[in-house]
């Protein structure tokens, strides 16, 4: 399979439009819908190869990136479900290549899919985040490959993947504070809901918690179905030793290089992948790790921009890095990256923020007080649930930082290119605090995901 064409609206776009136009936007948390319609279709959610099913705040896919690379370095084919998209809905769906590095679902057979889940449908009340994952399970009962990995939408215990019934393993990955009209108020809320994709007597990898509250939630919930499990900082961990990462779990040791993803944070990623894979079932050797830390790509977190139209507009020599995380949680990870970042190379550090009014401001910009020079606040193209770049900067400024409303990036990177000390070191720009405006950076740079 080929990757869509991105230069042209692709037939697979027109056909969600469709969708959209028929059906609400957002998400209806229940199983009973989603069931129904892959019912008709055959269930094809029961078809797939082994699944790794991957729920969690922060992180997630990150461990999904993981997770491909590192059976794709042993020479499966994996197929991948992420969302949501940067760019293009197709990044939802990579289809594993036998021998090879999976590629973006063919438009044509996406629309075909889309057609088929439209008419089996039949106009009855359901969402299009639903039917986008009866997309997940028709294509990739259909195409045959070594796994799957996928990762949930929103929570867990009522997303619309949460039909798998027989993970081969389910990892739940950090929890903080999200979605708390959906989820909960209070992190052991939040936990109960991720738990709800483990299945009973199925193996679960916990990957590492800030929150006691989360991880007694977890383990309890493990417990009470009986389900092998393996703990960050129990039974595997990983940090860094004289360059190199160090992963060890109950089957040993391992000396591999540091994540070709930046940030300390990518440690605990790598090692709750490289156990998931294991628990799924698949050999994994120390070569496989090996290349699985310099292969992995997952775009828009802390992903540089090294080229690309949106250059020319910061000074000359400065770092961009683009990020989607957006809430408290993702702050502080992020945050700790760009410290790491100024210890090793310091740079004056600017801010270019978007965010959606279901987010917490405040609690993401407090993690860069004291590090931000200054924060540019930017609305995000078409969407009706953004925060107004003035009520953004008055939250940044609540956190402590110095704030400034702007039209957009390009704007705000003009406004650094122009207050950018000569005899100082080129600034270290980060622009983030929401997927959908990096989405909105990366295909105004040209350089979309494929």
């Amino acid at each position: 399979m080929t990757a869509m064409d991105q230069s042209a609206k692709s037939e697979a776009a027109r056909e969600i439009e469709k969708l959209l136009e028929l059906h609400p936007k957002g998400f209806d948390l229940s199983l009973e819908r989603i069931t129904r319609l892959l019912d008709i279709l055959g269930n094809p959610h029961k078809k797939l190869p082994p699944v790794i099913h991957v729920a969690g705040t922060n992180g997630k896919g990150s461990v999904t990136a993981f997770c491909r690379a590192l059976l794709e370095a042993g020479g499966y084919s994996v197929h991948v479900h992420t969302s949501p998209h940067l760019v293009n809905w197709h990044e939802r769906y990579r289809m594993g290549i036998q021998g090879g590095r999976g590629q973006l679902v063919d438009d044509a057979v996406f629309a075909d899919a889309l057609r088929r889940i439209a008419a089996a449908n039949a106009g009855q009340k359901i969402t299009v985040f639903e039917i986008l994952t009866a997309a997940t399970f028709l294509l990739f009962a259909e195409h045959p490959a070594d796994a799957a990995v996928i990762e949930v939408g929103l929570g867990g215990r009522f997303d619309a993947t949460n039909v798998i019934s027989d993970p081969a393993v389910s990892v739940i990955m950090p929890i903080s504070l999200d979605h708390q009209p959906y989820l909960g108020d209070r992190v052991e809320l939040i936990a109960a809901e991720k738990a709800g994709i483990m299945k009973s007597g199925h193996p679960v990898v916990i990957g590492h918690q800030e929150y006691d509250a989360a991880l007694d939630v977890l383990i309890a919930t493990a417990e009470r179905l009986r389900c092998p499990t393996a703990i960050f900082g129990q039974d595997f961990s990983a940090h860094e030793e004289y360059g190199k990462l160090v992963y060890q779990d109950e089957f040993g040791l391992a000396d591999l290089p540091l994540p070709r993803l930046p940030g300390r944070h990518q440690y605990g990623n790598a090692a709750a992948a490289i156990r998931a894979v294991k628990a799924a079932g698949f050999t994994v050797t120390e070569a496989m790790m090996e290349k699985a830390m310099t292969s992995v790509e997952w775009p828009g977190r802390l992903q540089r921009l090294t080229e690309g139209n949106l250059l020319p507009h910061a000074p000359e020599g400065a770092e961009i890095w683009v990020d989607g995380g957006h809430n408290s949680g993702a702050g502080e990870v992020i945050a700790e990256a760009m410290a790491n970042f100024e210890e090793r190379q310091p740079r004056p550090l600017f801010l270019i923020i978007g965010m959606i009014n279901t987010k917490d401001p405040i609690g993401y910009f407090k993690a860069f007080a004291g590090l931000a020079e200054k924060v540019y606040c930017v609305p995000i193209r078409g969407s009706d649930a953004m925060i107004d770049p003035v009520i953004l900067a008055n939250a940044a400024y609540d956190a402590g930082l110095v704030a400034e409303p702007m039209s957009d990036v390009g704007e705000a990177l003009d406004a650094i290119k122009a207050i950018a000390a000569p005899a100082s070191p080129p600034p270290r720009i980060l622009i983030g605090g929401s997927l959908y405006l990096v989405g909105d950076v990366l295909a105004d740079n040209g350089t979309p995901p494929r």
